[in-house]
């Protein structure tokens, strides 16, 4: 019997739709960052996101309405029409930090703690029982 799981792939994209990806339902682990890069980024007291490694993962159209900021190895990846932010290359380049809130699809993975709390947003409170960092969270 074959598990669906390993085989299942996500959709997702920007708000106006002009960049699209694809990957694998095999998140290696999801977290709620606090950092104030990622309040930034996303406009929101946290960015939920989910790590995967970067070969599953694929942009499928739009491929030139990306903004990139930063290099090959580590950046970040909006869209230059919209602004979303929808993923980030990290962890020498090895990994996709994908933001969830950009997924079509309902991943099997849900965040597991939050990270940087030490500089969350004074405003939020956190209200939920997972775990709290006050930095980051060595996963995966």
């Amino acid at each position: 019997m074959t598990s669906s799981t390993s085989r299942r792939r996500l959709a997702g994209k920007c708000y106006c739709g002009a960049v699209q990806y694809d990957v694998a339902d095999e998140f290696v682990y999801a977290l709620n960052c606090h950092c104030s890069d990622c309040r930034r980024t996303t406009g929101s007291a946290f960015k939920p996101f989910a790590g995967i490694e970067r070969h599953k993962f694929c942009v499928v159209a739009g491929e030139d309405a990306r903004l990139i900021y930063g290099d090959e190895m580590t950046h970040d990846a909006h869209c230059a029409r919209c602004g979303s932010l929808l993923y980030s290359v990290v962890r020498e380049g090895h990994w996709v930090h994908v933001t969830m809130g950009t997924l079509l699809d309902d991943p099997s993975i849900r965040p597991t703690a939050h990270m940087f709390v030490g500089s969350k947003a004074p405003w939020y409170e956190i209200t939920d029982n997972l775990p709290q960092h006050r930095g980051h969270v060595g996963a995966g």
